[in-house]
């Protein structure tokens, strides 16, 4: 007994012992890496000093410039380090407790391994921390936090994304290290984007992707997230990348139905490109350069080797030894560029199609198709001119539809770019060129563009546009007189943003799609601890469906028998109604501003005890003019109503009469008789008065209506107050539809803190028993 006891002490002593000395080199090795003395910077150094030392050490120890055998790990310690001390909360750790950044690896880990030896004497691979040197080929795909958001994300909607979750102490991530380079080299020259998270030191990346251990494997496509659930073999990578791409990207196509594909141009805006090729798949470089320009471009692909394309071979006289391309626009029968390469590069497909994108006379459909076409003037060497038709879509409009596009054919430059518009389509754009005037006939426009915000130089091209010999003649005499005198656009107008038709049907299409994908996704491949709460959801959902369902199957027999008729309800008046409408803050459908009414309940905490910095937008209206004045303010402030720090209210004059005259009577003796000696010629109507509201700092900023009739270069709407003369020639008829026109303008002013602040004494109530009556309206008691 006594022999057993020695021979087992020897053996505890021992694996005590390479515990310690495990312990104190994990600790020491943690201790010993300072990224202050690798960067070589004092503790209070600032982030620019850190910057400039990381710079600096960065290029002496590339490993691409420096030959040393320790350049590579040299300059990995140097990245690590930089990460540590530009990110403040790591430094602020690194600094209290010597720790890394704020996951705490060599702590956290270490507990671990010592937890899963006590617990179960199972040796798992993070307790040995055996650190695995990173090829430096791999460093050049490590994404971070920031570069992943500001990058790769919008990026993943033009190309997709192979991303591997690794980390320096996973056994695992050695064994699929070939396969991943192998699949590397194969899919990047084809366009697919790589990268690659450490979970060690991205943990708040990692987090966000949902990969939670290593190795993982995530494909990424319009922002996205998917994780490859097969075994690691290339082909699966090869095939888990072609499944996360749209399945109509190319079309078959065969002698049935090229025709149709190439003349779809009118409807689709878009040129054709036609791939004829000897396999019987599309292939995978074909898919991602579709995806790539799905926005721009039509794709079609043509098997050489079916029985069905014949007639379509000859018609081209397509080589069938090589792939070949051809490109349609507005012409089916002949293409306007051909390319054919045996091996065929992603780089000459791009280049292929890049350079022609557009139609010859494409339609403006949005906003991003207009920029493109035609870019803002930076330079006075790279003027773009754009010759814009303003026509309809109907049939009568066809014939000078037609010889537009031969007009634009025949007189091809690079300084100009032909275009039209649909009238019905675009018609807040049309309106701003055409002077609110409806175009009788297609309408022919010169415009370059100046800023981003809208600003265009144009003149319209008198006569209107029939499609005549005339008509063309005189267009390109138009047009060489503007290369001759740039300054022959003289007038200027600022344009709306462009619609962007049928957006919303194509949105909730991939949205539907991106749903169903996700939950069946979960469905097959998540832990089914995590599907709980939609399990639980659904089965509630059917519980309750099928429940109604059987309640109301017991319940019919009952349904038979004769019911005492209810009584009818008396008809409120029609002021009832009206206030009740009135006391809703439900916004227009279509711009979804919620607008709050000031009623003596909402008074005092949306304007009385507002808090300091913030503003209440308020709108006065009366019941006539309450829905046209509402819908037009909703969209003149849709803009404005992401900020914090602004509320929409109105205000029902009719309701509360005196309580504009109490208010403005409150300001000072000259802005009082101003406003009273206006607003008695009025007679006192203040519907379509917007006030903007301080209630902490107790002033107001007053738009005034909008007089029809006016010049329109007159600021009456944006100033407060107005001369005498001025006054007396003004028409007196206001539109209800457009007292708000230059609402958006002033909003503008009033977030740039250039509009006149009235101040008051005390804000005045809404109640008329707390008003008396004196010479200049009411003031609060």
């Amino acid at each position: 007994m006594t022999l057993r006891r020695i021979r087992r002490y020897p053996r505890t002593l021992l694996l005590a012992i390479f515990l310690l000395i495990l312990s104190v080199q994990l600790v020491k090795a943690a201790s010993e890496y300072d990224p202050y003395k690798i960067l070589g910077v004092s503790r209070s150094a600032s982030q620019a000093e850190v910057k400039k030392a990381y710079k600096s050490l960065a290029k002496e120890w590339h490993p691409d410039k420096n030959k040393d055998p320790n350049a590579e790990d040299m300059f990995i310690k140097v990245s690590k380090s930089y990460e540590i001390l530009s990110n403040e909360e790591r430094r602020s750790n690194f600094d209290r407790y010597g720790q890394m950044d704020e996951n705490q690896q060599f702590a956290q880990s270490q507990h671990q391994g010592f937890r899963g030896f006590h617990n179960s004497f199972y040796f798992d691979e993070s307790f040995f921390h055996f650190p695995r040197s990173r090829d430096f080929a791999d460093s050049k795909y490590l994404l971070h936090h920031g570069q992943f958001n500001t990058d790769v994300l919008p990026d993943s909607h033009k190309r997709p994304y192979l991303i591997k979750v690794t980390s320096e102490w996973c056994f695992a991530c050695i064994h699929i290290e070939p396969v991943w380079k192998e699949t590397v080299l194969e899919l990047e020259p084809l366009g697919v984007g790589i990268g690659i998270v450490d979970l060690g030191y991205e943990r708040r990346l990692a987090h966000q992707l949902g990969a939670h251990r290593a190795p993982s494997i995530i494909g990424l496509v319009n922002g996205r997230v998917n994780f490859f659930h097969q075994a690691v073999v290339r082909e699966h990578l090869r095939q888990f990348i072609e499944d996360l791409l749209p399945q109509k990207l190319v079309e078959k196509i065969t002698d049935d139905n090229y025709r149709v594909f190439l003349d779809s141009w009118r409807v689709e805006n878009k040129p054709s490109v036609l791939l004829f090729d000897q396999i019987p798949i599309v292939p995978l470089l074909y898919k991602l350069t579709a995806f790539a320009f799905r926005d721009y471009v039509r794709f079609g692909f043509v098997d050489q080797g079916d029985t069905h394309n014949i007639q379509l071979l000859r018609q081209f006289n397509i080589n069938t030894y090589a792939p070949t391309m051809l490109l349609f626009k507005e012409d089916s029968e002949k293409p306007v560029d051909i390319i054919q390469a045996r091996g065929m590069k992603r780089q000459i497909m791009d280049e292929f199609v890049s350079n022609n994108k557009f139609l010859q006379v494409p339609r403006l459909v949005n906003q991003q198709l207009f920029d493109d076409l035609c870019p803002v003037k930076q330079f006075h060497r790279r003027r773009k001119y754009c010759v814009l038709l303003i026509t309809g879509d109907d049939q009568a409009f066809h014939p000078g539809n037609k010889a537009f596009l031969e007009f634009a054919s025949a007189n091809k430059k690079d300084v100009l770019r032909f275009a039209y518009v649909y009238q019905r389509q675009q018609q807040p754009l049309c309106q701003a060129l055409l002077h609110n005037q409806a175009a009788l006939s297609p309408q022919v426009v010169i415009l370059e563009r100046r800023s981003h915000a809208g600003k265009v130089m144009y003149r319209s091209v008198s006569g209107g546009w029939n499609g005549s010999e005339e008509d063309k003649y005189h267009l390109h005499e138009q047009l060489e007189l503007l290369q001759k005198d740039p300054t022959y656009l003289r007038s200027d107008a600022t344009l709306p943003e462009l619609n962007n038709e049928m957006i919303l049907i194509i949105q909730w299409m991939n949205s539907a799609y991106d749903y169903i994908v996700q939950i069946y996704d979960d469905l097959l491949y998540s832990n089914w601890r995590e599907m709980m709460p939609i399990l639980s959801l659904i089965f509630s959902a059917l519980f309750i469906l099928f429940g109604t369902v059987i309640i109301q199957a017991f319940s019919e027999p009952g349904e038979s028998k004769p019911r005492k008729p209810k009584p009818k309800e008396q008809p409120q008046p029609e002021e009832d109604a009206s206030s009740r409408g009135s006391t809703s803050s439900r916004p227009p459908k279509k711009d979804f501003v919620e607008v709050t009414e000031l009623t003596d309940i909402t008074y005092i905490s949306n304007l009385v005890k507002l808090r300091p910095g913030h503003i209440n937008v308020v709108l006065v209206l009366t019941n006539a003019s309450k829905n046209a004045l509402l819908r037009k303010f909703a969209k003149e402030v849709f803009s404005f109503s992401g900020t914090q720090t602004l509320h929409f209210s109105f205000l029902n004059a009719d309701k509360h009469r005196h309580w504009m005259p109490s208010l403005l009577c409150s300001t000072s003796g000259a802005m009082r008789r101003e406003v009273h000696s206006d607003e008695d010629e009025e007679s006192a109507n203040y519907a379509g008065h917007v006030l903007a509201l301080n209630g902490h700092k107790k002033y107001f900023c007053l738009f005034r209506p909008v007089f029809t009739g006016d010049n329109p270069n007159d600021s009456s709407s944006e100033t407060l107050f107005s001369s005498d003369s001025r006054r007396k020639s003004r028409p007196r008829s206001r539109s209800i539809h457009h007292k708000l026109d230059r609402l958006g303008l002033w909003m503008e002013r009033l977030m740039e803190g250039t509009l006149l602040r009235l101040q008051v004494p005390a804000w005045p109530s809404l109640s008329e028993e707390h008003l008396v009556k004196l010479d200049c309206g009411f003031l609060l008691l």
